[in-house]
């Protein structure tokens, strides 16, 4: 397994996102990557459209098509490869992304870099934990990683990954009870709102109301660039069918009611990516045909 899926988090972060470059092959620079990734300072993924170029099939794996709610713009932007840096130093992370770019080679292009950073205790910028819910001790690798399928697949998640950008000015023009109201749970201690509105984000998410329960493994992260600032929303399962229960909930899907959380913040990106399993020698690519 990538140990970096199941670690606390770190300080900080760094989150880039490659394009592959048809007409290229893309081994070359894959199987160099793979000898840097050792899965816990480097978590690695790979998209629905690198492993399709490569002639080979992961059970599971797919390309994200978001649910469609009322008055809710989901956006999909898929990637052939994701990598979470993750370290105690922002410019040991930018040197550490900056190599692994060369290794991959003219084959595959940049789209995207963002930084990310642990903030007041594990709490979002909006000043809510996140991952109250996340699952405990023993129930961790159980929701995280695949297991029963097999050499080169057990020990791999399938990682959903979004960018939400909040809105800080509608933030602070809420009072503090409307935000609490929203969010479902109190700023100030973190306990839950029983008789919070449907539309609160912890009612649409509780992951134990779901049928089968949708658990997942969260790994967010607050991120801020220039004047613009939010939630690196990462989230690791043995499938993707946990995280799709709960957003077609968020997204008002199933009921018609939208998760109140859309009034604060917005998804910008939205992709899956399949963590291959990681051994001493790096990322594991038998599923691949490496």
């Amino acid at each position: 397994m990538q140990s970096g899926i199941l670690d606390a988090l770190p300080a900080h972060a760094r989150y880039l996102s490659f394009s592959f470059k048809p007409g290229h092959d893309p081994r070359p620079g894959l199987r160099a990557l793979a000898a840097h990734s050792d899965g816990r300072a480097t978590v690695t993924g790979l998209g629905a459209s690198l492993v399709a170029a490569l002639s080979a099939t992961v059970p599971g794996l797919r390309a994200f098509v978001p649910p469609t709610g009322p008055g809710v713009e989901l956006p999909a932007t898929p990637a052939a490869l994701w990598c979470w840096l993750r370290g105690s130093d922002r410019g040991e992370l930018f040197q550490r992304g900056e190599r692994l770019a060369q290794v991959l080679g003219d084959a595959y292009r940049l789209l995207e870099a963002v930084d990310g950073f642990s903030h007041d205790g594990g709490r979002d910028l909006t000043g809510y934990e996140d991952g109250t819910e996340n699952p405990k001790g023993d129930e961790v690798p159980r929701v995280a990683l695949v297991a029963g399928a097999g050499p080169g697949l057990d020990g791999g998640s399938f990682v959903a990954v979004q960018r939400w950008r909040h809105d800080f000015a509608a933030i602070r023009a809420m009072t503090p009870q409307a935000r609490d109201e929203a969010v479902g749970r109190r700023r100030i201690d973190n306990e839950e709102i029983v008789d919070a509105p449907a539309s609160a984000h912890v009612k649409r998410t509780a992951q134990e109301n779901f049928e089968p329960p949708a658990f997942t493994w969260r790994r967010s992260m607050p991120w801020v660039q220039g004047g613009e600032g939010g939630l690196m929303f990462v989230s690791f399962g043995a499938s993707f069918d946990g995280f799709e229960a709960q957003l077609r909930r968020m997204s008002g899907a199933e009921d018609g009611v939208c998760d109140a959380i859309f009034g604060m913040s917005q998804p910008v990106s939205g992709a899956y990516f399949w963590c291959p399993p990681a051994g001493p020698a790096g990322l594991d690519l038998r599923a691949l045909g490496f």
